[in-house]
């Protein structure tokens, strides 16, 4: 197997198109054209890490965190990330990492966490916007369900809960076709009317050239007429953090107890607000950005990290805020692609890695 594989797979399930504009998702170490024969993943790349590769014998490395996030001008060894990456190459490693854009996804890290924490009812926190397109296409009536079924399944024409959803109209296609062509119907230098159905549908922007390269497969005219609108409304499947309901009303108290147990970490919070915790909100990792969306979702908790002293003041009394650490939030992201690659790729050999990353202790 090569890396390509194992990227293209991952990029497929978890866009590169999703991550922040600040990240470095992707393949950051390594030549896509490289043999792989195992995988470790890992939280962070560290050089425990890279040992661990080296010895079960793993020539890639699959992390949540990419191990370079700004431009590196020299690779002379002289802090942690450039002799980590030495070491890789030295060692024919490859190194991936799937950090904001597995965060923006729905079946992504938030979904694994809220499923840990037993919440019911999920939904993105602050859904994108921008990043819905409208695509339309003309095709002969003969070939409606032909070209259709090729574009809802190549993931177009998913709205909420719903899916294959597209509106299609009949109407009256003119074209006259040039010297230099092989029309499918009508004849070359003749005005032709052509019985025609209008199909569209929406589709999320990472995905439109899957679905144009998936309708023009099976389209059966030369040049296929469709159309790209951009819209403004909000794509309920991406965006950052996510909501959720516990199955049972729960005291303060008792609930930041299961959180502590299930994260097996410290918590840091505001005042515990004066009422059963119903709605929680959560995104792992630093999710400070999001205590305005989690309060306007209606969250009586916000459980996150990386929160600044004066951001446990907001609220105060209304919605209690939770740092429940940045490793201990994100933690579940290694077992989440441990699954999805598991169930891509059965006889794979991979393995979570057996290295404790995080970086911050308790004295």
């Amino acid at each position: 197997m090569r890396v390509k594989e194992i990227t293209g797979f991952l990029e497929t399930y978890a866009p590169l198109q999703l991550q922040e504009s600040y990240d470095n998702a992707g393949l950051i170490v390594g030549d896509k054209e490289s043999e792989v024969t195992g995988a470790l993943i890992t939280l962070d790349v560290t050089p425990e890490v890279l040992n661990e590769a080296v010895s079960t014998g793993k020539n890639m490395i699959i992390a949540h965190h990419p191990l370079i996030f700004k431009g590196i001008k020299k690779l002379t060894g002289s802090n942690t990330v450039e002799q980590i990456v030495i070491d890789a190459i030295k060692n024919d490693i490859a190194i991936y990492a799937a950090h904001t854009n597995l965060d923006n996804l729905f079946e992504g890290v938030n979904k694994i966490l809220a499923g840990k924490l037993q919440l019911e009812n999920l939904k993105i926190l602050k859904p994108q916007n921008n990043s819905l397109k409208k695509i339309v296409c003309f095709c002969p009536v003969s070939h409606a369900e032909q070209v259709r079924n090729a574009i809802l399944g190549a993931g177009a024409g998913n709205i909420g809960n719903y899916s294959d959803c597209s509106f299609n109209v009949e109407g009256t296609g003119t074209f006259k076709a040039g010297e230099n062509t092989n029309p499918f119907t009508g004849k070359k230098g003749k005005l032709h009317f052509e019985q025609e159905v209008r199909i569209e549908t929406v589709v999320p922007e990472y995905n439109v050239n899957n679905v144009i390269t998936a309708m023009k497969e099976v389209h059966p005219y030369e040049e296929v007429a469709y159309d790209i609108y951009p819209l403004d409304n909000f794509f309920e499947k991406t965006g950052a953090g996510m909501t959720g309901y516990l199955k049972k009303a729960t005291k303060p108290e008792e609930f930041l107890k299961t959180v502590k147990h299930t994260l097996k970490g410290v918590l840091r919070h505001s005042p515990l607000v004066n009422r059963k915790i119903e709605k929680v909100a959560v995104c792992g990792g630093s999710g400070s950005f999001l205590i305005d969306a989690a309060y306007n979702s209606g969250a009586d908790i916000f459980i996150t990290a990386d929160i600044k002293y004066h951001d446990f003041f907001r609220y105060n009394g209304s919605m209690t805020i939770v740092d429940a650490g940045h490793f201990e939030t994100e933690q579940f992201a290694r077992d989440l692609l441990f699954d999805i690659l598991k169930k891509k790729f059965p006889t794979f050999a991979l393995q979570i890695s057996n290295v404790n990353t995080n970086a911050v202790s308790y004295f």
